[in-house]
């Protein structure tokens, strides 16, 4: 596996070692190499049927017109600030909630029962319930009993994804806090800590690192969904698209909000399979099984 050099005593790769990473290397480009022409060779027959298709020139035309897209990118961008206002207060607020309920759910006790299940009962509900019928009734249902003040549509919109996407945050929580070992609270309690002072300094920590994967998918999921905003009203990039495509009577609008979308999400889908590897290699000791 390895020598010693007579000259100067360092270490060297025997002839062996070096003959395995040479036979590594090259199955590493041999792979590279077919994954590269495999990718080439379907891009090629997909381009292939679909510039082939007997209307592709129509729906050239209806959905990717270059200057439609430039004319309309501005509006749709400035709309797409909306977006992500809305996002930064849903995930704060989604994630201080779901923390609560998962919080709740966990409490040991009959005493603490009705807690427990008013928090299972916010959880089956809002996860039964589809978020666009939630947006509905939170948006123009709530409005109309004028307990409150005239509010803009994404701040209702915002309340009804907190509402939505907090209980299955919730369940998420709950899921790392159960997967804590016991030990790790009897261990907390010995030492004179409260049950809030475990879960926080003890528990919830762990939970959180078991279930971050799970939990970035879920923003990232989030980061879609605040698109829905639009069918209250608030003019944000779904909306804005919907305005400029009645405008120029062309769909390529719609396109250019779904890649912005797209351009939004992406850095969070490539964060999140690489906490996921990362976590995976250090449970599996660097071996993928």
């Amino acid at each position: 596996m390895s020598a010693v050099s007579p000259d100067d005593g360092a270490w060297r790769p025997s002839e062996l070692e070096l003959g395995r990473r040479a036979f590594r290397r090259r199955q590493t480009w041999r792979s590279v190499l077919v994954s590269v022409l495999s990718t080439l060779v379907f891009a090629g027959l997909l381009a292939w049927a679909v510039l082939g298709s007997p209307g592709w020139a129509r729906v050239a035309e209806t959905f990717f017109d270059p200057g439609v897209a430039l004319a309309s990118l501005p509006r749709i961008a400035e709309g797409l600030l909306l977006n992500l206002q809305v996002l930064v207060f849903a995930a704060i607020g989604v994630l201080l909630v779901a923390i609560t309920l998962a919080t709740l759910r966990t409490l040991r006790g009959p005493v603490f029962f009705p807690l427990r299940a008013i928090a299972a009962g916010y959880t089956d509900l809002f996860r039964g319930v589809p978020l666009l019928i939630v947006l509905y009734l939170v948006g123009y249902g709530v409005p109309a009993l004028e307990f409150f003040p005239r509010l803009p549509a994404a701040v209702w919109g915002t309340i009804a994804i907190i509402l939505v996407y907090s209980a299955y945050v919730a369940e998420v929580f709950r899921a790392g806090i159960e997967a804590v070992h016991p030990s790790q609270r009897l261990a907390a309690r010995s030492l004179g800590l409260s049950h809030a002072q475990t879960m926080r300094r003890v528990v919830l920590p762990q939970a959180i690192r078991k279930v971050t994967p799970a939990l970035m998918n879920d923003f990232v999921a989030m980061q879609k969904d605040v698109g829905l905003i639009s069918v209250l009203g608030a003019v944000d990039a779904v909306r804005a698209a919907q305005i400029e495509t009645a405008h120029y009577f062309n769909f390529t609008p719609y396109v250019v909000a779904g890649l912005l979308f797209v351009l939004l999400a992406l850095p969070m889908v490539r964060l999140t399979d690489w906490v996921t590897a990362r976590m995976r290699r250090r449970e599996q000791i660097g071996s993928i099984v």
